[in-house]
């Protein structure tokens, strides 16, 4: 065991937010943590990382054992000891090392000016014990290990020297948490890891975290991600927890399954409570000594039993429908030539579609491609470089900004929802509230004391109560827990009108698209396909088709001779860089054979030299690595 709650209490003034929590997490497990929004998640993970003291209850960590944690949206603070870099910020993770390379370098010099035989005795044996710590603590390779977890994370070299106060607010929570990775504590606390992931970088942190040797605890409400990196759920629910020994699509099953269980449990407790009742005031009613003894004896034996407690209610998940307007045209809106640069960095040029309706388009891309951006410009909030935007006849835009914008903190949650549809009654108003869980005193609550998931249900409440036939949503499911958006799939999948929408929930994307927009490189593509279409196209590296007016039409002659065409020019490119592949392959091969012959060579003595050496060694292996698996790809493209 390496971590435990016992009895575990906390609250705000009146409000109990956990109740009686006890558990235990193993040395190595992978726990996933869910739970609705406010359930007390978070606040349990400040509780177990230390920041907050519960009310009562204790918490236990194992000797010797550390524990870090990232917060939801976490703000990245500059650590003050080091200069303010993204990449030297890495490096602060490892004090303990960069404390040991200095020792390192003060011995050095020591060494090279002492004179006294028992002097450079004493140096020579301190520093090759410095030198093994630094060793046995990774630090021949902490350093490429820090670029390459900046890289994964989206942070190319050209963000290595650039001060953290130039990164945007999602940038720098991609920035804590390679900083928590880098770090290597014994217990990952991580609270929405996801959020600022686009769909690349969170299946590289999905196949970092499930090979993951130590232990750690992830909130999440990615129904894929958690299937794919956790082995157990911890469930919190009604102020207390549960823990299920499977990830999360078996746990639903499973909860399911011991919540109808003990309902029935409880159930025939209440009927033979009800019959052992009758049957006392039958045997009183006779009113005579063996009739009292009788009814005497069946008391005892309900008092004797362990009485199951009523089976709480599950929190109320949220349920709505979305206002329509009536029917836009069949051409809902048109865009030719559209292009947007920023100084110095151009995002997406000479994009063109023509949305059709009853359209799902989602809008795909690396962090940093302009996703947010082209939405912005085709609901008229930015101009473009060039290009143009048109909207179709009689159509009503609704628009949901990933960041919860038009929220006015002064006002209470009934306030702000009232504003904007001030016609509309009091008792409207209260029901559509009531549909995102905001009842009783939530309604009074003001919006700057709202969490990220009660504000994207607050945002969600103003936009459904709109007319509207084309919605453009920005990360909607952002915050969101799992109930809420499965609601938020279906009354999507119910709305009769067009969708525009950026989204890395996959689970989200798969049941609701028809079409993408793949943005890249400074270039933007537009397909008609499913999610599971697109994702066979990658994995076979291929290009996705492009998009037909006709796709049931059959394919003409010229098509068909095209499409020959392209296979035999496929087929020569993907053999000459197979060709090139082997060539460059020869070459990093016979560079480690080079580096291990120094290694183990000249450099077996000279720490500086050895650490340069590993540092390239692992550069070369994981590019060879990449080289052998785009071989194989390119062998299996070819039928090889």
């Amino acid at each position: 065991m390496i971590l435990s709650a016992a009895a575990v209490s906390y609250g705000y003034g009146a409000t109990t937010i956990l109740q009686d929590v006890t558990f235990s997490v193993e040395e190595g497990d992978r726990v996933g943590v869910v739970g609705v929004n406010g359930s007390g998640k978070s606040t349990l993970f400040r509780i177990l990382s230390g920041e907050e003291a519960p009310d009562g209850g204790s918490v236990f960590l194992a000797k010797d054992k550390t524990v870090k944690m990232l917060h939801q949206d976490d703000a990245f603070r500059i650590d003050p000891s080091c200069p303010d870099t993204v990449l030297e910020q890495m490096w602060a993770t490892r004090s303990d090392l960069l404390a040991l390379e200095q020792r390192t370098e003060e011995l050095e010099k020591s060494l090279s000016a002492a004179t006294d035989p028992d002097e450079v005795a004493k140096l020579t044996s301190e520093l090759a014990s410095v030198n093994s710590r630094y060793t046995d603590g990774g630090g021949l390779f902490f350093r490429s290990k820090c670029k390459s977890l900046l890289v994964s994370l989206g942070f190319g070299e050209e963000y290595h020297s650039l001060p953290v106060e130039s990164l945007s607010g999602g940038q720098r929570t991609r920035l804590a948490l390679a900083r928590l990775l880098a770090g290597e504590p014994d217990i990952l606390l991580l609270d929405e890891p996801t959020n600022h992931l686009d769909v690349d970088t969170l299946e590289w942190l999905e196949g970092y975290l499930s090979t993951y040797k130590k232990t750690f605890l992830v909130v999440s409400h990615d129904r894929l991600f958690l299937d794919r990196v956790t082995n157990r759920t911890l469930d919190v629910e009604n102020g207390t927890t549960h823990f299920y020994g499977v990830p999360y699509t078996a746990f639903v099953e499973e909860k399911e399954k011991a919540r109808e269980a003990y309902r029935k449990k409880y159930d025939l407790q209440q009927k033979e409570i009800a019959r052992l009742e009758a049957f006392i005031e039958n045997q009183r009613r006779w009113n005579r000594e063996r009739n009292i003894i009788a009814a005497e004896s069946r008391m005892k034996a309900i008092d004797r039993m362990e009485k199951i407690e009523r089976p709480k209610s599950a929190p109320r998940a949220i349920s709505f429908s979305i206002n329509q307007a009536s029917r836009s045209g069949n051409d809902v809106m048109y865009v030719d030539g559209l292009t947007m640069a920023f100084p110095q960095k151009p995002l997406f040029r000479d994009l063109s579609f023509v949305l059709k309706n009853g359209d799902r388009m989602f809008v795909q891309g690396p962090n940093g491609c302009g996703k947010s951006t082209l939405l912005r410009i085709l609901m008229g909030q930015l101009d473009p470089v060039s290009g143009t935007v048109e909207t179709g006849y009689n159509v009503k835009i609704g628009y949901y900004s990933q960041d919860n914008q038009g929220l006015t903190e002064e006002n209470t949650v009934l306030d702000e929802l009232w504003d904007a549809y001030p016609d509309l009654p009091q008792t409207k108003i209260r029901d559509t509230l009531a549909m995102f869980s905001f009842r009783g005193e939530d309604v009074e609550k003001k919006v700057s004391v709202l969490s990220g998931g009660e504000r994207a249900r607050l945002t969600l409440a103003k936009l459904i109560l709109m007319k509207v036939n084309l919605l453009i949503l920005d990360e909607p499911t952002n915050h969101l827990d799992a109930d809420s958006r499965e609601a938020l799939e279906r009354a999507l999948s119910s709305f009769g009108g067009t969708l525009i929408c950026v989204s890395h929930d996959r689970y989200f994307v798969r049941r609701l698209a028809t079409r993408f927009i793949l943005m890249k490189d400074g270039g933007a593509k537009d397909l008609i396909c499913t999610y599971d279409d697109l994702e066979t196209w990658k994995k076979r590296g291929g290009t996705a088709p492009e998009k037909k007016e006709d796709p049931d039409a059959p394919p003409s002659q010229k098509d068909e001779y095209l499409a020959r065409k392209r296979a035999v020019q496929d087929r020569r490119k993907a053999e000459r860089r197979l060709e090139a592949i082997f060539e460059e392959t020869e070459k990093l091969e016979i560079e480690i054979a080079d580096i291990d012959h120094e290694l183990f060579g000249d450099a077996a003595s000279d720490y500086v030299r050895a650490a340069e050496l590993y540092d390239r060694k692992t550069i070369v292996e994981d590019r060879l690595m990449s080289l052998w698996r785009e071989e194989e790809e390119l062998r299996e493209q070819l039928g090889e």
